[in-house]
């Protein structure tokens, strides 16, 4: 069987890419010099390459420090993208298998300001069971596919995103506090699930685990929930397993590079 080599890249398209991931990354204004010792190529070139990107709207620079930011052109494609839509089609086949795999309902979220929002859900075929519909908002805090969107978020991250709290409860086991917050996210990050153990409603439990893109960042979550009964302790690893391979089946759609990171 003869093997093709895979095509090379357009090396000044991928430099271009790299720039902007950089900024996006970065998340506050990058200086020129800044972007030079993020590629790894000369200052020249990489004027050359920003000053395209911002020609084009990608890259705007701010008038005071001369520093570059995401441009408008970013946002205009990305509001043109029905994200939602194309993840719900790269998910489809990992929550049907899920819902066959633990016997309970499954679903995909992606965060949306400070909520939880369902883009793709499919109920169990038990008798009793979790049901919800595509376009419901949950909490971040209180719900296992909150937390997985927010698995990498430090104490100040995290006040930024949600405030000083006390956070709302919505059951006696919810979470109330940022720093015991931050805890759990450190915690979800090291054993790569998250769990809602009775903490956005009483009698149900829910598990998920952060879909990352690429780059490593998460960017959707995928998770199961079902009667407290139905999901002892005793099932959890078993289950988080099913969720976290599900989760990677996902993120290797997406191109992801470091879905091993929690395995």
């Amino acid at each position: 069987m003869t093997h093709r080599n895979p095509t090379r890249p357009i090396q000044s398209l991928d430099r271009g890419l790299a720039l902007l991931e950089t900024v996006a990354l970065a998340r506050q204004p990058v200086s020129l010099a800044e972007l030079t010792r993020g590629v790894g190529i000369d200052r020249s070139s990489v004027f050359r390459l920003v000053n395209t990107l911002k020609l084009r709207g990608f890259l705007a620079q701010m008038p005071s420090s001369k520093s570059y930011v995401l441009g408008s052109a970013v946002w205009r494609l990305a509001g043109l993208f029905p994200w939602g839509q194309v993840l719900k089609q790269l998910a489809r086949e990992q929550v049907a298998a899920l819902v066959t795999q633990t016997g309970e309902s499954a679903h995909v979220v992606v965060r949306v300001g400070h909520q939880a929002v369902f883009v793709d859900h499919e109920s169990t075929g038990q008798p009793v069971g979790v049901s919800t519909c595509d376009g419901a908002c949950e909490t971040l805090h209180a719900t296992a596919v909150g937390k997985a969107l927010i698995a990498d978020y430090d104490r100040d991250r995290l006040v930024e995103l949600l405030g000083r709290g006390p956070l709302p409860a919505a059951t006696k086991r919810t979470i109330r506090s940022i720093d015991a917050l931050a805890e759990e996210c450190q915690r979800i990050r090291k054993r790569g699930y998250a769990l809602d153990d009775e903490e956005n409603h009483e009698g149900v439990r829910c598990l998920a685990a952060p879909i990352r893109d690429s780059s490593g960042e998460v960017v959707a979550a995928i998770g199961i929930s079902g009667p407290a009964d139905r999901l002892p302790k005793r099932r959890w690893q078993g289950v988080a397993l099913a969720i976290k391979h599900a989760a990677e089946e996902v993120g290797e759609k997406l191109g992801c590079a470091t879905c091993n990171r929690f395995t």
